[in-house]
């Protein structure tokens, strides 16, 4: 896209090209502050973590790694870009040097992060940027945006799954209420990778290799019945051109719809593979209809969350499909933070009450017992730990990806595996006990030492 100074682009559409002025302004304007003061070039290590687990959430599912990578390989500032920052006027005695130094290339940092699918807690990194300080400091929004979002959407969904079962087909409908065009697509990816098992995003479906799935709407029964005579002609005009997708029989009587189909499926005058119940009573509709349909999946839809679907399954509902949108893709927040914990070899950290970090470069070592995660233990990078298992892995090594892209399949496996490993009690929807995390020895004495650095204040 070309930025025209003092042109008002009204598209606001989000291409590749400009991944590197989707930022905040005080990422670039301390960025030419560090290149004023000579430091922007001194190694600087920020970690990526969530303070606190929303409300009723035992655990996170990180997600959103593969976009970050995505991001960093293609982080440019054109000349389009410069001229346009230059012609705000915000920049007018930002020194010489931070222009060139934009102009001058991409990411060339390191980059830690779990793997995708992987459960993760409180105060443990998700991601870990090493780089030149300019660099870390710019790109801090963005990884902040995919990561919180796709992990919000990742959690909830493996949530869905954990609650409805191995069995049950999860589909993601959560497209016209995402937040954007674009949280739509990174919350069908999230979906996805987390246990669903299709998305109605066309789009979203296409680009990551998967086939989208959906039914129909009651527009339109209403409109077929209106001009062709009947609810019964409006699902045969369906039936002729998409056979194997469910019909939606609830716009008027869905019990009604319902005897008027069983009698048409034994009969044998029509093959149905599924119905959808979409509004009422979903427990007694599933259980008539099922009494009807024997063989008919049933799929229920309609402001579903996880709470909804296991009480659904505790009284015995008779649904075999769950259509899941709003609840998935909106909802309580992942407030992830990023965070300073090194520069140029020396731990620094936040000492403000209630949002204090800790210092240094970390690593998270996972021990289990029984194939159950035991215990997790927060510690320095450069430690080792017999008997766990470190999870911060490396991903990207001065600009370059180190591992290949996985597969949705692989995360969505590795989420299923990181949630059976945790305790009943941290999987629970009410009060869960997240998994207990030690703080190492080694962090413990770096951040006491830390605490004791007597503050450098003039005057």
């Amino acid at each position: 896209m070309t930025y025209f100074p003092g042109v008002l682009n009204q598209e606001l559409t989000l291409c590749a090209d400009d991944y590197s002025l989707l930022t905040d302004l005080y990422q670039l304007t301390m960025a030419a502050c560090y290149t004023g003061e000579g430091v922007e070039q001194r190694r600087a290590s920020f970690e990526l973590f969530v303070r606190k687990l929303p409300e009723d959430f035992g655990y996170l599912i990180a997600m959103g790694l593969a976009q970050a990578l995505e991001y960093l390989e293609k982080f440019r500032f054109s000349a389009s870009h410069l001229e346009a920052l230059q012609a705000t006027g915000i920049f007018a005695h930002a020194p010489d040097r931070f222009w060139s130094l934009l102009e001058s290339g991409g990411f060339s940092g390191d980059v830690w992060a779990v793997a995708e699918g992987t459960a993760v807690f409180a105060n443990q990194p998700l991601l870990r940027v090493e780089a030149p300080l300019w660099q870390a400091q710019l790109v801090e929004t963005y990884l902040l945006n995919t990561l919180n979002y796709q992990t919000l959407i990742a959690t909830r969904a493996a949530r869905v799954r954990d609650v409805a079962g191995e069995q049950a087909k999860l589909l993601e409908f959560g497209t016209r209420r995402a937040f954007s065009p674009q949280g739509a697509l990174w919350a069908a990816r999230a979906a996805l990778a987390a246990g669903f098992d299709a998305t109605s995003n066309v789009l979203a479906a296409l680009q990551l290799g998967e086939k989208p799935s959906g039914t129909m709407a009651h527009a339109l029964v209403m409109a077929l019945t209106a001009m062709e005579g009947s609810e019964d002609q409006a699902f045969a005009a369906f039936q002729q051109y998409f056979p194997g997708a469910p019909l939606l029989i609830d716009t008027y009587d869905t019990i009604a719809a319902a005897q008027r189909l069983a009698m048409k499926v034994n009969s044998g005058q029509m093959k149905l593979t599924g119905v959808r119940l979409d509004s009422g009573d979903l427990v007694a509709l599933s259980k008539q209809v099922r009494s009807l349909l024997p063989s008919v999946a049933i799929v229920a839809s309609g402001d579903l969350d996880e709470q909804e679907i296991h009480r659904l399954k505790t009284a015995n509902a008779e649904i075999d499909a769950y259509g899941v949108g709003t609840q998935l893709v909106t909802g309580k927040p992942v407030n992830g933070v990023y965070k300073l914990v090194e520069i140029n070899g020396i731990p620094v950290m936040k000492e403000s009450s209630g949002k204090m970090t800790y210092p240094g470069r970390k690593q998270i070592f996972r021990s289990f017992a029984e194939d159950k995660v035991k215990a997790d233990c927060l510690g320095l990078a450069d430690e080792s730990r017999q008997g766990g298992l470190p999870l911060l892995q490396l991903f990207m090594k001065e600009g370059k990806r180190m591992q290949n892209q996985e597969t949705l399949a692989t995360i969505r496996q590795r989420t299923a595996t990181s949630v059976a490993s945790l305790p009943q009690e941290t999987r629970r929807l009410e009060n869960p006990v997240p998994i207990a995390m030690e703080i190492s020895e080694q962090l413990r004495v770096l951040t006491e030492k830390t605490l004791k650095k007597p503050a450098l204040v003039s005057g």
